[in-house]
This record gives C-alpha cells, sequence and structure tokens, in this order.
C-alpha cells in the first residue's frame, strides 16, 4: 500500500471506496463542520458551502497533504433533502420521491498549497412509485441514516431506482470525473494505488459500507 496522497474530510465509507477505485492513497481525518442549510440558500449554494467547508476545517487542522472534501443534497425543485433528523424525517422524504425524479447535487472542494478548487456534479435519479410499507421496511434497514435524501443508491434502495442521468458516483457521494480532474491540476497522481483490472476494493469499510463493497465488487458498477 503506498503512501497517503491526500487528506480524505470525510468518514463515509462510500468515498473511502470511490478514491480506492481511481487508485489514490488517502488518510481519512473527517472534519466536523455545521451543515445546517442558510435560509433561502439554493441547493448548489447549500452543497458547495459545506464541502468548502469541510475542506477548509481539514487544511486548517494538517495542510501537510492536499484535503478533499464533498458532500451531497438531494433537490426535488426547490425543496433541499439533506441527512434525515429522524424516522419521521426520513419517511417523509421518501414519501416525496416516490414516482418523482429528483436532482443530486455533489459539490468537491480540494484545499491545497495552491489554493482551493472545487466542482459540482448535478444528476437526475428517477424512483418508481413506492409504497408506505416498503418505505417503513426500508428505513428500518438503517441505510437511510446519514444519507442525503434519506437513501443511498448502491445499496437498498436500487430497486426504487428507475433511472440515473449523470453521474452514479457523484449520487453515490464523490463523482469521479470531477474529482480527478480536480486532483490533475493539483498535481495529485490517479492509478497510484489499487486492483488490477480496475475492480473496486475498499480498506477497512465497516457496517453497511461492507456490503456495499461486496455489492461493488460484484457487479463491478463502481
Amino acid at each position: 500500500m503506498s503512501a497517503p496522497l491526500l487528506t480524505l474530510a470525510s468518514a463515509s465509507p462510500r468515498r473511502r471506496q470511490l478514491l480506492d477505485q481511481i487508485g489514490v492513497p488517502h488518510r481519512v481525518r473527517p472534519a466536523d463542520v455545521d451543515e445546517t442549510a442558510q435560509p433561502g440558500e439554493s441547493p448548489a449554494d447549500y452543497a458547495l458551502r459545506v464541502a468548502i467547508a469541510k475542506a477548509d476545517a481539514g487544511w486548517a487542522a494538517d495542510p501537510s497533504l492536499p484535503v478533499l472534501a464533498a458532500d451531497t443534497a438531494v433537490a426535488l425543485g426547490t425543496t433541499l433533502y439533506a441527512k434525515p433528523a429522524d424516522r419521521a424525517d426520513g419517511l417523509a422524504m421518501l414519501a416525496a420521491l416516490s414516482g418523482r425524479t429528483h436532482r443530486v447535487l455533489t459539490a468537491v472542494a480540494l484545499r491545497y498549497a495552491g489554493g482551493l478548487d472545487t466542482a459540482l456534479s448535478i444528476s437526475e435519479v428517477t424512483f418508481r412509485a413506492t409504497t408506505a410499507d416498503e418505505r417503513r421496511r426500508y428505513w428500518d434497514t438503517g441505510e437511510p441514516l446519514g444519507k442525503a435524501g434519506g437513501y443511498a443508491v448502491q445499496g437498498f434502495a436500487a430497486v426504487f431506482v428507475t433511472r440515473v442521468d449523470g453521474s452514479y458516483s457523484g449520487v453515490m457521494g464523490l463523482p469521479l470525473a470531477e474529482t480527478g480532474a480536480l486532483l490533475a491540476r493539483a498535481g495529485v497522481p490517479v492509478w497510484q494505488d489499487g486492483p488490477p483490472h480496475g475492480e473496486c476494493r475498499a480498506r477497512a469499510v465497516p457496517a453497511i459500507g461492507a456490503a456495499v463493497a461486496r455489492q461493488a465488487t460484484t457487479d463491478q458498477r463502481t
């Protein structure tokens, strides 16, 4: 395993997986920032602000390596759906998304010696109509906790998704084309530390992330 080339300011096992996928050795140091949306803030502005705050916090703590951060928001019309606060909030989100197309916005921020660079990925995801019972049973899996919009496209919620237009990795939480471009501009190489033939490998991914890693390895979508 190669020495880390950057710091990932996120506890998300999915973002760790995705960096592994493109062969970028990294260390994980989550940044604790306020993710409360500001009054009148657009979903794009929200995602960018939080991603930048995470990158800045990581850089302030340790500037020895470039710091990569990301934030994902789900938007239905002008309504922003971040992480569900509780069961009722999560079930309300899933009900709102049922049978409709929503946007998933993932902002990426990279803080390094040369400054700050950002990118924004916007994708559209369509859900089939879901029943109240399905939504309750899905919530009870525990997967929606900590997920923007209350679902994980790469997990159990895949059975709800009929269409994804845009970046699948962006919907997961780290758009790889945009991230790769940011890393290239900062002089951080990809394809340095990864499994052969592009097969995804997650390092020490706990709990629900382990199931996601197994699925990703099986169907090679991620």
